[in-house]
């Protein structure tokens, strides 16, 4: 697999300048959500507290969905300077960060903070620097394995149907990683973004719960004008999935194949959205497909009925004998089909989703498209969904739009 290439990375460069002294840096509110993650926040929320970053421009809010392992009382205990919203259940990463944006008070920038991170010392100084000196309105640092040893996450990019990239991921550090650049978005579990920008592209969106909100935030403040870098001196450790895997896999499936069509869908230009949008929902009906694992479907093509002279009785007493008007199907194309169906089956409402932010756009989609890094990348490695995508490419020329920005080789992780 060809890398994401040198010469596109190197246009994407910016300079940052040093970290700011303490009589220069910003008011930051962390916000960190958290779901049973007693023990996350222990070694988070010490690392965070053993910062090089002023205390007194340091405000904290854990906002806790539902959690039953004695996070809150914990909390209350070992960090009474912690502000904590509990809520009664779990209400998503997203509608949870913006409720602890909401109890944060006055600050100039928010960052965002999962329990499964630990940062290194100088992390917030250096991811807030580049907002205070105006360089970019929202910071993603260099996020990588719990051990150090391999890349988490440097910078996100996305393919066009709306699958999330995380730049070097699962690659060992290299000096590639080490220049800021632009990038499409920061990744939501350590991120800074200026507090005024955040308000104006309405934080993220409390209907996506969890997934692909970083995603989805990120493109809106492209769209709004602002600007998105990576800040590769700002360093942290990532525990993955530490909470995904308390949830069955279907239910996660949901928000993973429904929250990248609702992304397109309200970001894309009108133009591009019409170009882009059958394939969008083609390939999700293919990966349905893929998911649902049904096997042998003989038994629903006509021509291979049995002769009529069976009679209605010997068929439906078959039918009876088999399950009448059933058939197996794989939950996770069943989460697949809820997916489209939050889409279409709301259509007016998303309808009036995406006028939202296309009414304030400021900057045209093809200023942010090479910020996607592989727009082409084929996510399902079934060959049928890999002829599908380069036929409906060729066929809505969906690789006009990004002409002269996409490069060889399609694998997202590099």
């Amino acid at each position: 697999m060809t890398p994401v290439a040198g010469a596109q990375l190197e246009r994407l460069a910016v300079q940052h300048g040093e970290a700011l002294a303490d009589s220069d840096l910003p008011r930051v509110a962390v916000v960190t959500p958290n779901f049973d993650g007693r023990r996350g926040l222990e070694v988070s929320l010490g690392a965070l507290f053993a910062s090089d970053y002023p205390r007194r421009l340091l405000s904290v809010v854990v906002v806790d969905n539902g959690s039953r392992d004695g996070s809150v009382r914990w909390l209350e205990k070992h960090h009474p300077e912690v502000r904590v919203v509990a809520n009664e259940s779990n209400r998503g990463f997203a509608p949870a960060t913006n409720q602890g944006v909401r109890a944060a008070g006055p600050a100039d920038v928010l960052v965002f903070l999962n329990n499964d991170v630990r940062v290194e010392k100088d992390w917030l100084r250096e991811l807030v620097s580049p907002i205070a000196r105006r360089e970019c309105q929202s910071t993603a640092g260099k996020m990588l394995s719990w051990d150090g040893k391999l890349v988490d996450h440097a910078g996100g990019g996305s393919n066009f149907h709306g699958i999330a990239i995380a730049h070097g991921y699962r690659r060992p550090p290299d000096a590639q990683l080490d220049f800021p650049r632009k990038c499409l978005f920061a990744c939501g579990g350590a991120m800074a973004v200026n507090a005024s920008a955040y308000a104006d592209v309405g934080g993220f969106d409390d209907e996506y719960f969890a997934y692909y909100e970083d995603l989805d935030l990120g493109w809106r403040l492209w769209i709004r004008g602002y600007e998105v870098h990576y800040a590769p001196r700002a360093v942290c450790f990532h525990r993955h999935s530490s909470t995904t895997r308390r949830f069955p896999r279907e239910m996660v499936r949901v928000l993973e194949a429904r929250n990248p069509l609702l992304t397109c869908f309200k970001n894309y230009a009108d133009e591009n959205l019409q170009r882009v949008l059958p394939a969008l929902l083609a390939l999700a009906l293919r990966r349905m497909w893929v998911m649902a694992r049904m096997g042998d479907v003989t038994a629903f093509r006509i021509e291979n009925a049995e002769r009529a002279r069976r009679g209605a009785l010997r068929r439906l007493l078959d039918g009876l004998r088999k399950g009448y008007g059933r058939t197996r199907i794989g939950k996770l194309g069943v989460s697949d089909m809820i997916a489209v169906n939050d889409l279409l089956g709301d259509w007016a409402h998303w309808v009036e989703r995406r006028a939202e932010v296309q009414k304030r756009r400021r900057r045209a989609d093809a200023e942010i498209f090479e910020l996607f890094l592989r727009p082409f990348w084929c996510v399902e490695g079934e060959p049928g969904y890999v002829r599908l995508q380069d036929t409906l490419i060729d066929h809505f020329r969906i690789d006009e739009l990004f002409e002269g920005l996409t490069y060889a080789g399609a694998d997202p992780h590099k």
